[in-house]
């Protein structure tokens, strides 16, 4: 919509400016064809007129600029998608991550939660030309206990991405709750081991 905007003023400017050059004879028939008794323009009317209307049109040209800027500022295109997926992929594979001591093993692993783990890895990948926000990664099938497929996109970008993550129970790790003693503070708690790649596409 922003684009279309800026697209919008510099159409306008491009007609101030057409107005600015049309000759002051032209403009004097134009007028005496409509409305012959009208009094005659002074050329000084006709400068400030050309003056106000390049003025109007240059301000126009610079807000669009701006615009175009802002614009790119906050959409993503698709080679910064790229580079940040791929930053994310190599930052979160071989990752881990400690279990509930109460849960199984063999819970299912909540994708929920990790779309936004996920989302919030590709943003900070993203670098410093990429908007901090717009991402989003949904899940493309029914999760299990061993990972699962997320379909990345991005506003802005054409193009989207499957990261695929596969999750281990890579063993336990034991702790001691604080404030207790003996068997009562001893606290096992499963260790998860993340596995994620990625391709271009749908998943």
């Amino acid at each position: 919509m922003l684009t279309e905007l800026n697209v919008l003023l510099l159409g306008l400017s491009g007609v101030l400016l057409g107005m600015a050059c049309v000759k002051a004879d032209r403009v004097r028939a134009w007028r005496a064809g409509i409305n012959p008794s009208a009094a005659e323009l002074p050329d000084s009317a006709f400068t400030v007129a050309r003056t106000l209307l390049v003025v109007m049109a240059g301000l126009g040209v610079y807000t669009a600029v701006q615009g175009f800027g802002v614009s790119d500022d906050s959409q993503w295109s698709d080679d910064e998608l790229t580079s940040a997926v791929q930053g994310a992929t190599a930052s979160l594979d071989g990752s881990f991550t400690y279990g509930d001591p109460l849960e199984d093993a063999s819970a299912d692993f909540d994708g929920d939660a990790y779309a936004t783990t996920l989302e919030d890895e590709i943003v900070e990948h993203g670098g410093k030309d990429a908007p901090g926000f717009g991402v989003d990664a949904a899940l493309s099938a029914t999760t299990g206990s061993d990972g699962a497929s997320f379909l990345v996109t991005a506003d802005g970008a054409s193009e989207s991405h499957c990261v695929v993550v596969r999750r281990a129970h890579s063993g336990n790790v034991e702790t001691v709750a604080p404030g207790l003693s003996g068997d009562a503070a001893r606290v096992v708690q499963p260790k998860y081991t993340f596995a994620v790649s990625n391709r271009a596409g749908t998943c």
